[in-house]
């Protein structure tokens, strides 16, 4: 078969691979049928995460089921389903705590309780490095799913571009705004109008939301964002005055709910760069130092975007005194997959319309490019094996 393999960063290339075969019981081949470019597949792309050997890139994708192994008793070959980004096991105690992130069996050779840098992280992913397991990822032809009993689910009844997001960024989305205990009437302020924070804003105004607005250094995202949401924005060219609009815009109080959705991101000045070197850093905290100046005290920031180290001048005093609230980690994509299926099923809330790039697989070289290098005003690439 086809995929797309990681080389070294910023070397993805469209190769022949081995056809996946089942190895455990609870398995299933699935024939891919959509996948789609995740930001933080350019964290792989872009050299921040460490990865030597060749690996099928993908964590965002759905399609038919080819194959199921005899401990698959509730899927069959010919289902349609959709993959959720974590591989769980579903029986471990992180998993019967819902906690399926942090599953102590999908990633055995790598698990451990310390979460450090090159050790002992927690449950697998997808095409996401040796690190999180090594897995195969779903930017191919076929894919193997382990624990398909437990992690695979239904498809709606609808085309695959308007619920193959229910596979990460929807999920990521939701649990920023979730986790903020947002019920109506506050301000949202979501920094990077990438696929996640438009996400994120949608998911805000369905929640009730009063204000939403959007933060991010490229002006066509801003007007997707304004596009597809309807919010407010805010082009990030200086970040003390991008704070202080967001600041204007409500009393001089500051956003009651921030959300980072940007991560290690790979803008960064010289100086920036020789601390990277000096600290062993990757990327920036600039978007995270910008969002716990622009949330209010007593706020909540909701940290969705992808940290991959350990970060000097980290704003801890800040949060101290600001009394912050702060959630971090993968989102909890298990906890609310059902609930989001029906709500797309009875479009609540809109997925496709963020899609600006529908590609075969056969040109994922040039889907990463303009996806990382913001080309062609690319927000999203769904790519068609």
């Amino acid at each position: 078969m086809k995929a797309a393999v990681f080389h070294k960063p910023r070397n993805i290339e469209f190769n022949e691979v081995p056809d996946p075969k089942i190895e455990h019981e609870r398995d299933v081949i699935l024939k891919v049928t959509s996948t789609a470019i995740c930001g933080s597949d350019l964290h792989m792309y872009n050299g921040y995460m460490p990865q030597v050997k060749d690996i099928v890139m993908g964590h965002e994708f759905m399609g038919i089921i080819e194959e199921a192994g005899p401990g698959v008793t509730n899927f069959q070959k010919g289902d349609r389903v959709i993959v959720p980004f974590v591989i769980s096991c579903g029986h471990c105690w992180f998993c019967s705590q819902h906690f399926e992130g942090q599953c102590e069996n999908s990633n055995a050779e790598n698990y451990g309780p310390e979460g450090g840098l090159l050790t002992e992280k927690g449950g697998g992913l997808y095409g996401y490095t040796d690190l999180y397991g090594g897995y195969s990822g779903g930017q191919a032809e076929y894919v193997r799913i382990p624990y398909a009993d437990f992690c695979l689910r239904m498809a709606p009844e609808l085309e695959d571009e308007k619920i193959l997001f229910l596979t990460d960024i929807l999920p990521t989305g939701y649990s920023a705004i979730d986790w903020a205990g947002v019920k109506g009437g506050e301000t949202v302020a979501v920094f990077g109008c990438g696929p996640v924070g438009l996400m994120a804003m949608k998911v805000a105004q369905l929640r009730g939301a009063k204000k939403v607005i959007g933060l991010d250094i490229q002006p066509y995202r801003l007007a997707k964002a304004a596009q597809t949401t309807g919010c407010e924005t805010i082009l990030v060219e200086d970040a003390k005055e991008a704070v202080e609009a967001v600041r204007r815009m409500t009393s001089g109080r500051g956003a009651d709910v921030v959300v980072d959705a940007v991560g290690m991101e790979a803008d960064r000045t010289f100086i920036q760069g020789l601390t990277n070197v000096i600290h062993a850093q990757a990327g920036t905290i600039n978007a995270l130092k910008m969002a716990f100046s622009a949330v209010r005290r007593g706020g909540h920031v909701s940290i969705m975007g992808v940290y991959g180290t350990t970060y000097d001048n980290f704003p801890l005093g800040q949060i101290f005194d600001k009394g912050l609230s702060i959630k971090i980690g993968q989102a909890s994509i298990y906890n609310y997959i059902d609930e989001l299926i029906t709500l797309v099923k009875d479009e609540k809330i809109i997925l496709d319309d963020i899609i600006t790039h529908t590609l075969p697989l056969s040109e994922v070289e040039h889907a990463y490019k303009i996806f990382a290098n913001k080309e062609d005003d690319c927000v999203k690439v769904v790519l068609k094996p």
